[in-house]
């Protein structure tokens, strides 16, 4: 064994319970990048190589973050049937944290670094190919039913049951970051009021989303391994589905293009029409429902730094990222909803 979990890890615990012993791990190595879960990748001396996680011990967090690992064994589950080899499988998972081992999720690890780490290049031709291959996969995902839920919204239920409707569970979703907002004193551009106001004025649009769809809703490049050669790479594993819920497919496309535009990466929508069988069009409608789920996740990104305490550094620096595109999300939506009285900007001091 190269390395020993620490004496306070929960890790021991969690490979007694799948009866693993030490001298069944050929290796144990953390994690990084992460900024939730423990993360531990477990190889063991039959060639059986796993990817651990553990939540934190701490609860100041978000609302919506209440247990995470229910999510993310419902994404896999879930995932498993649709998006092909990419796609961790579950090996065995505890989701109640009064458990002996406490919570857990023990996966498959999956080859590659994260994308963002290889940068591909248009010059060897992998960018554009792997834009294309991720659009197959995000349509295949979006197309799942074979784990379809009776309901919309996180399957941790942190707000309580899956709502009927997609209107219904955005809006809960939106107001618990909202009350996060208040809760922490987080720094936003515009008065929580004012953005409540705003959101659910352009609310009615929602009502077009009627079959609740596996939503993964953190598809960065840090949660996308690429493998393989220049010239031949490929996606390797699509993780880190603790954020997902059932909902709009198109909230998907935030992420996928954070801070940029989904509708001129042709090669991604490409690859998505022919994974989920259909092209997507870029109705009024549809672009006021992206703009509502770019709001929704830059204020996941402005408020979670006051409860993760991230330091004055970072939190200014994030600010500065997040804030301007918050500020465009928001009168995206006004303008798409047709509201006419634009919220006011709010104190930055």
């Amino acid at each position: 064994m190269s390395d020993q979990a620490p004496a306070a890890s929960p890790l021991p615990r969690v490979l007694d319970a799948l009866g693993v012993g030490e001298r069944d791990i050929a290796s144990i190595a953390p994690l990084t990048g992460g900024t939730y879960n423990t993360v531990t990748r477990v190889t063991l001396a039959d060639g059986r190589d796993w990817v651990v996680k553990t939540p934190p011990p701490h609860t100041a967090a978000l609302r919506y973050e209440r247990d995470l690992l229910v999510n993310e064994v419902a994404f896999y589950t879930a995932a498993a049937r649709a998006g092909g080899p990419a796609i961790p499988r579950v090996v065995r998972s505890e989701t109640d944290p009064a458990a002996p081992t406490g919570a857990y999720l023990v996966m498959t690890a999956r080859p590659g670094r994260p994308w963002h780490e290889v940068a591909p290049t248009a010059g060897d031709g992998d960018e554009s190919r792997l834009r294309a291959e991720l659009g197959r996969i995000v349509g295949q995902l979006h197309g799942a039913t074979g784990a379809a839920p009776s309901g919309f919204g996180y399957p941790a239920e942190p707000f309580g049951p899956l709502a009927p409707t997609w209107r219904s569970a955005f809006t809960a979703m939106t107001e618990a970051v909202l009350a996060d907002a208040e809760t922490y004193r987080a720094r936003l551009p515009y008065p929580v009021g004012d953005i409540r106001t705003l959101l659910a004025g352009a609310a009615p649009v929602l009502d077009e989303v009627t079959r609740p769809a596996l939503v993964h809703f953190d598809l960065w490049p840090g949660n996308l391994l690429v493998t393989g050669e220049p010239g031949a790479r490929t996606i390797g594993g699509v993780i880190d589905g603790e954020r997902m819920f059932w909902g709009d497919p198109v909230a998907d496309f935030v992420s996928l293009a954070l801070f940029g535009d989904i509708e001129r990466d042709r090669d991604f929508l490409a690859g998505y029409a022919e994974g989920s069988g259909k092209s997507v069009e870029f109705t009024d409608a549809l672009r006021t429902r992206y703009a509502l789920y770019r709001s929704y996740l830059y204020l996941i990104m402005l408020v979670e730094t006051v409860p993760r305490a991230v330091g004055p550094g970072a939190a200014h620096e994030t600010w500065e990222l997040v804030a301007p595109h918050l500020v465009d999300a928001l009168d995206a939506v006004r303008l798409g909803a047709g509201i006419s009285c634009r919220t006011h900007l709010g104190s930055d001091d």
